[in-house]
């Protein structure tokens, strides 16, 4: 039966005993066995009453079971949600009963705080952890190591990724098999992935990067992954001899560089490394050049169009640039008040459109309809210029987004937070610059009148409810706001303020 993404992605591998995953030294599971374990999660999900369509939200950590439960589910028609796996309770609460998902699998270690949740929701809980094992697991390991792949068609959701609002609520951007399908072909055409490569993988599964970007990319050239849990300088460096290409966010980067041991002999032998999620300062591209001899390839994308433009693997790799629109991706910078479009070197608001751009919003159809255009241009937000040559250049982020670590950060879901603690009277949260993480954030404070505010039980709070990238790593308490005469914050005097914070911090 005909299931776009599956047969672009997985079924060419079936009986393939190439490898796919070298987990551990010595350790390597083949396409055909990762294609076993995929299937018998097709078959848990089928045993457990989903039908094509329903959701199903994952909390878990790395590991190729997590990856094979990805699979299973384009396998099986679901559409697969993976979370943060730094959202607390409260956080996932919303996800879930968004979504209306009919299954959560989370870690075991996470079970008993999230029952109520699956309770109220009526949603079945599940768990696998990082080594494999988990209820979810065993439920997978009594089934049969082939199943029915479902009918699904281009347009038909494949997976359900949720970005921050900024009043506060997140949107589910719901991305289709033709989306993901194609954007994993942009990318093996740019960047010349075949099956001779073999990708060094050390990010995070539950975002677009390290499994739409990456994993797709890999699947679709045949290639293998050298595929850690976690990104760290000692097991990267051990590993990097066997690798030809390396995806990465800035972080990634800076800490290699920061060892003496990464140098031009230890990568003469890679073809590519590539960085994105997150601005690569000009700094970090040119002292990266220099140590090894290789230009980082700069891309950018979004949670609801996936990649949208690459520098070239061939010809100027320019810091501070995005490069040009992938084939078949259109870009433009528009007026952001008359919608029309701008000149070379005029800074507006970038508009993407191409078969990799969402098909909406879900449950959202009133905030698809203000971002994406009758014509199918989406409404990126991002401020951006196109110079003389095409280059894309995104010189800033509209809506205040901050970026750290390779994390879409919202504002106004943190200052909401922190307008309801005990003793503050407003916010503001911007984002600062940050050599290791390329933003992180401060959070300024305005006390209610006779009031001191206890910036500890703050931190506190914060951690107890915010995932850890969104977390104030500075708090300042202001008498005031700076307010232009219309009385709105003015965030970019607060942005110069506070520029210089994070100027000798790392990590």
């Amino acid at each position: 039966m005909s299931n776009h993404l599956y047969d672009a992605l997985f079924a060419p591998h079936a009986g393939s005993d190439a490898p796919f995953l070298y987990v551990s030294e010595g350790s390597t599971i083949s396409y055909s066995a990762f294609l076993s374990m995929a299937a018998q999660f097709a078959n848990a999900f089928k045993a457990l009453g989903l039908v094509p369509g329903d959701r199903v939200a994952v909390h878990i950590n790395k590991s190729p079971q997590a990856l094979a439960l990805y699979a299973g589910c384009v396998q099986a028609g679901v559409i697969f949600l993976p979370l943060n796996t730094a959202y607390t309770a409260s956080e996932l609460d919303y996800f879930v009963g968004d979504s209306g998902a009919a299954l959560f699998v989370c870690d075991p270690s996470e079970a008993d705080a999230l029952a109520e949740i699956a309770r109220e929701k009526n949603c079945a809980l599940l768990t696998l952890a990082g080594d494999g094992t988990g209820t979810m697991a065993d439920l997978m390991s009594k089934q049969i190591d082939t199943a029915e792949t479902a009918h699904r068609v281009e347009n038909d959701i494949a997976a359900l990724l949720y970005t921050s609002g900024t009043t506060g609520r997140s949107k589910g951007a719901m991305l289709t098999h033709k989306n993901l399908s194609s954007n994993a072909q942009a990318l093996v055409d740019e960047w010349r992935f075949t099956s001779g490569d073999v990708l060094l993988h050390a990010l995070p599964i539950f975002h677009s990067h390290g499994l739409f970007v990456a994993t797709n990319v890999m699947l679709l050239a045949a290639g293998s992954m050298i595929f850690l849990p976690k990104f760290d300088v000692e097991t990267a460096l051990a590993r990097l001899p066997d690798a030809t290409a390396m995806m990465g966010v800035p972080t990634f980067y800076t800490r290699l560089l920061d060892d003496a041991r990464f140098d031009k002999d230890m990568t003469s032998h890679m073809r590519l490394f590539i960085s994105g999620s997150a601005p690569l300062l000009a700094e970090t591209h040119e002292r990266f050049a220099e140590r090894t001899g290789h230009r980082i390839l700069e891309r950018y994308g979004m949670t609801e169009t996936s990649m949208n433009t690459s520098n070239p693997y061939i010809g100027d790799r320019r810091a501070g640039t995005v490069g040009f629109p992938l084939a078949d991706v259109e870009v433009k910078v528009c007026d952001p008040v008359s919608g029309g479009e701008l000149d070379r070197n005029e800074i507006g608001v970038l508009e993407v459109r191409g078969p990799n751009v969402f098909k909406g919003y879900w449950n959202m159809p009133e905030k698809t309809k203000e971002e994406l255009r009758p014509d199918g241009f989406f409404i990126t937000g991002d401020l951006a210029l196109i110079d003389m040559d095409g280059y894309v250049h995104i010189v800033g982020r509209g809506k205040d987004l901050i970026i750290s670590g390779g994390y879409n950060i919202y504002p106004k879901e943190i200052e909401l937070f922190l307008d309801d603690l005990d003793g503050v009277l407003e916010s503001a949260v911007i984002g600062a610059p940050h050599p290791d993480f390329g933003e992180s954030v401060i959070a300024v404070l305005v006390a209610e009148p006779n009031t001191a505010l206890d910036v500890k039980a703050i931190e506190d709070a914060a951690k107890r409810d915010l995932a850890g990238f969104k977390r104030p790593r500075w708090i300042e308490v202001v008498d005031a706001l700076p307010r232009n005469t219309m009385g709105k914050v003015q965030k970019k005097l607060l942005r110069e303020q506070f520029s210089s914070v994070f100027q000798h911090e790392a990590g």
